[in-house]
């Protein structure tokens, strides 16, 4: 790690973060928190009963990509889909509170916005429910998201695009955004969800964890081995420029295509794991505003790959501060 990117430049690229535009599309959410304590099993039925002490609201899905480049001082632009609902009113309110531009975000009148509710007990997670729609985002939405990209675009040092499989990343969406940056030379980020890589070829880099590699491979990792050729195989076949795979607490490993395919693997950086909700929005967060920042796949991998590390040591959709990563150089 130290010999791909040390302190001194580690810090240099930090220091640029306050100066870097990135801009989030996706399927925004609503991470709910209730949290408590169990003491009893309920007599209805051979459930724990969770006595409620407090609970809270998080910004989850793109919106917690957005809120990690945001804590990390990036400048952000965003643009997705909400519902004609309370909670897409608690959405824009808690973007107001950060002053993030709020023009690119869509409601639609026939769509929830999604909320995922969490119970936790003594640092565990109890159950989880969802309210959401993953049916495709109407036409009408993917070209006013279409106009606020071809808008903003002139300011930008990156694009993210955090897929959650919910409808708004579509095929004509990813070709509109192809069309409306060519030749612009912005970098582009991608984390997916949708086993057909094919609809995101040509982007510039993609950060799937080893299942998601896997499927879209068509294959099962079981050991580095199989990192190894399942990633030669998907950067090959889809003309990324580099491929991040995430494996939880075996690190990261990156493939990068410069004439030749380079790969690069990174041990964890958890010191001990309490929560992995939302630690790929934190990697891809990080990587897309280090490259904004002016660093190489390497050395963004790198302080993701330490971002990744403090991040797990939290419980919810958990963000770091400028600080933090400093402090684990």
């Amino acid at each position: 790690m130290k010999k791909i990117v040390n302190k001194k430049r580690a810090l240099e690229i930090i220091r640029n973060f306050s100066g870097s535009k990135v801009l989030v599309v996706g399927d925004i959410m609503v991470d709910h928190f209730i949290w408590g304590r169990v003491s009893r099993i309920s007599p209805e039925a051979p459930v724990p009963v969770v006595e409620v002490q407090s609970d809270n609201f998080m910004l989850g899905g793109c919106a917690n990509v957005l809120n990690n480049i945001f804590s990390l001082g990036g400048k952000v632009y965003t643009t997705s889909v909400i519902g004609s609902d309370d909670m897409g009113e608690k959405l824009l309110g808690e973007f107001r509170k950060r002053h993030i531009d709020t023009e690119g975000i869509i409601a639609e009148a026939n769509r929830p916005t999604t909320l995922k509710t969490r119970i936790v007990a003594h640092s565990q997670q109890v159950v989880r429910f969802d309210q959401e729609s993953k049916k495709s985002i109407e036409p009408k939405s993917v070209e006013k998201i279409i106009k606020y990209i071809k808008k903003v675009m002139d300011v930008l040092d990156a694009i993210v695009i955090s897929d959650y499989n919910k409808g708004v990343i579509t095929k004509p969406l990813l070709e509109g955004i192809r069309e409306a940056i060519s030749g612009k030379g912005i970098p582009v980020c991608v984390d997916p969800k949708q086993n057909d890589f094919s609809l995101y070829q040509g982007f510039d880099i993609i950060t799937p964890n080893h299942y998601e590699a896997g499927r879209a491979a068509g294959t099962e990792i079981m050991d580095g081995k199989d990192i190894v050729i399942v990633g030669k195989m998907l950067l090959d076949q889809f003309n990324f420029r580099a491929l991040l795979i995430t494996r939880g607490e075996e690190g990261m490993n990156l493939f990068e295509k410069d004439g030749k395919i380079i790969h690069t693997a990174f041990p964890a950086e958890a010191r001990e794991v309490f929560d992995v909700t939302g630690a790929g929005d934190t990697v891809i967060g990080v990587f897309a505003l280090c490259v904004a920042s002016g660093a190489t796949f390497k050395e963004a991998a790198a302080l993701a790959n330490y971002a990744a590390g403090i991040v797990v040591g939290k419980v919810g959709t958990a963000i770091i501060s400028p600080d933090e990563l400093r402090a684990v150089l």
